[in-house]
């Protein structure tokens, strides 16, 4: 998926070996198995082109891991434990990049709740 993601637009099995290819030695069956998989399991879309396909992520990297991280939180037997433990794992940049995403989420017009009576 990261080579998917990486061009940004529909992929051959080809391009994508030929990437990995200046890393390491691959197979083109190999890379023609994984973006088959990845297809089967809906991660990818393909089109024909001629005899081959192009591959196409369905959905952006920030979105799967925002899913990754969702799934993993909704696993929890105590989601608020959970959070703290990850807030807690978090490098000051995270938290800051936690805290700027919270205001988009929150919008102008959403302010964040004063509960508990904070700030009165």
């Amino acid at each position: 998926m990261t080579r998917v993601w990486k061009w940004n637009r529909p992929v051959t099995v080809r391009e994508v070996l030929e990437d990995l290819q200046q890393e390491r030695s691959i197979a083109y069956t190999t890379v023609m198995t994984v973006l088959d998989n990845l297809h089967q399991k809906g991660w990818v879309r393909r089109e024909a082109e001629g005899r081959a396909y192009r591959y196409e992520a369905v959905s952006t990297r920030a979105a799967y891991a925002a899913a990754l991280m969702n799934e993993a939180w909704s696993r929890s037997d105590n989601a608020a434990a959970a959070l703290v433990a990850f807030f807690g794992m978090m490098s000051p940049e995270q938290r800051e990049a936690l805290s700027d995403a919270m205001r988009v989420v929150q919008g102008p017009d959403n302010p964040p709740s004063d509960e508990g009576g904070q700030g009165r």
